[in-house]
């Protein structure tokens, strides 16, 4: 897994994914000075300088590979300078770069608060917590159009903030995570057809689908594993193809398909009601569905490092048993 870093093998790899998991869970977020914070100024002040009207395909290009190749470049770097060191500082830097790059305990602390204030049946307090994970107007939204927003938040970011960030590390260890994570920060940050940034976008749009095709497959895999199966598989078949997400389309109509909620519809952006395409059968969300979201992400992150372990253990003992005896 990590033979171009001269550091791991797959055993190793994935009880330190289990490590930097335990870790982001005790912790969440660091309060101050988090790298992604940091990173989403820097890529803003790119963008200020390269993101001239009308946009540019070719500065978006270049932009990317601005924003990405240095951080990325350096964690190789450092990798490379610590696994010669020390294989306990090798290990340790890679937890920290998946510590900083996955995003469980703060989607628990994003959606959560948003289930109590609707249990308490405080709207006010609900709308302004929604207003701040999702970018669709929450201002006159009632329940059941909250708990659907958070719902879908916790889904679709499930695979983007978690599960992507954990195949890319198994991929590549602490340099996957990072490469991927911050390429997925630039298609939200980017990734928009809006006159602004059709152009100057496109480049970190493509990048995102493309990293993110096999995780988001295998998150809508893992929902409708972990859920009503055969909703998820016939939600996932027929709808997915509707959204414009290539990978969002998949993890959301499963999970909803799994969780038996009808998600997507009406949603106000910008003013103006969209119609959105629908996601799932079944009933409206209500606050306590948000709370079966979480449960469902929180299993399948379980699964996922279960499967990893599982699998990091059996490759370990058919090469113990093909290996040259003394």
């Amino acid at each position: 897994m990590l033979s171009a870093f001269n550091a791991f093998d797959m055993t190793l790899l994935a009880l330190l994914m289990v490590v930097g998991v335990a870790l982001d869970w005790l912790l969440g977020e660091t309060p101050r000075w988090h790298p992604l914070v940091g990173f989403g100024h820097y890529v803003q002040w790119i963008e200020r300088r390269l993101n001239r009207q009308p946009g540019s395909y070719a500065r978006g290009v270049f932009a990317w590979l601005l924003a990405v190749l240095p951080p990325v470049a350096l964690a190789c770097a450092a990798t490379i300078l610590l696994a010669r060191q020390s294989l306990w500082l090798a290990a340790a830097w890679h937890v920290l770069l998946l510590y900083f790059c996955i995003g469980l305990r703060s989607l628990r602390d994003h959606v959560m608060p948003i289930a109590a204030a609707l249990k308490d049946s405080d709207l006010v307090a609900a709308r302004a917590l929604t207003g701040r994970i999702v970018s669709r107007d929450t201002t006159q939204s009632q329940e059941t159009d909250l708990a659907k927003a958070a719902v879908e938040s916790l889904l679709e970011n499930g695979n983007d903030a978690v599960f992507g960030t954990l195949f890319w590390f198994a991929v590549a260890g602490g340099p996957g995570a990072l490469l991927f994570r911050l390429a997925n920060t630039l298609d939200a940050m980017w990734g928009y057809r809006t006159p602004r940034f059709l152009a100057f976008g496109c480049t970190a749009a493509r990048i995102d689908d493309a990293l993110n095709w096999i995780p988001a497959r295998l998150t809508a895999l893992s929902y409708a594993v972990l859920g009503n199966w055969r909703q998820a598989r016939k939600c996932w078949r027929e709808q997915a193809p509707a959204w414009s997400s290539p990978n969002a389309g998949p993890v959301m109509s499963s999970g909803a398909g799994a969780l038996g909620l009808a998600l997507g519809g009406a949603a106000i952006y910008d003013g103006e009601v969209e119609q959105r395409p629908p996601l799932g059968i079944g009933r409206d969300a209500v606050a306590d569905d948000i709370a079966r979201a979480w449960t469902l992400v929180s299993r399948t992150v379980m699964l996922w490092l279960t499967v990893m372990l599982a699998t990091a253990m059996l490759l370990s003992t058919l090469l113990s048993f093909g290996a040259p005896h003394a």
